[in-house]
């Protein structure tokens, strides 16, 4: 069987693709903040500058964006593995003792190693996900150097830079 096939279907193969990849994406409901660790997130175009970030259909946060029309990225930084677990977990308060500022009118989180602003301009169905097209309106990185946080065999970690 090939890789390919073999990543097609199964509960293994579901865990594995999970087991590689993984920003706090959040919106606010009228005063309140919501978030969720996505899984998918990445760049799409520089002009005009776009993102991609794929939610659940299930999800609670989708909901919210489909009616704001927008969202915030968090991209996390190497010291902030412990977020990204709160915000990966189910249920409705995962910012219960969670530091918080608003920011474009979005929740934004302390000292991530970037911020991004987004107003969805498509959503497409993908299987069991929605993904959101949709255009950067503001970007910030982080203060200081900080490294973003990656997720790799279930374990939250960073990346190293290349040397030539």
């Amino acid at each position: 069987m090939s890789t390919s096939a073999s990543l097609r279907s199964g509960a293994t193969a579901q865990q594995a693709f999970r087991d590689v990849m993984a920003a706090v994406v959040t919106a606010l409901d009228g005063g309140r903040p919501h978030g969720t660790t996505v899984s998918a997130f990445a760049s799409l175009s520089l002009t005009p500058p776009m993102v991609l970030v794929s939610l659940d259909e299930r999800s609670r946060l989708l909901a919210i964006v489909r009616r704001s029309g927008r969202f915030g990225v968090n991209v996390l930084g190497a010291h902030q593995a412990d977020l990204a677990s709160v915000f990966a977990r189910s249920g409705p308060d995962k910012f219960d003792g969670i530091d918080w500022s608003p920011s474009g009118e979005l929740p934004r989180l302390p000292d991530a190693a970037a911020w991004i602003v987004a107003e969805v301009d498509d959503c497409v169905d993908a299987g069991d996900h929605t993904v959101l097209l949709a255009h950067v309106t503001a970007a910030e990185p982080g203060q200081g150097s900080l490294r973003p946080l990656t997720y790799h065999r279930r374990s939250f970690g960073t990346h190293t830079p290349l040397t030539q």
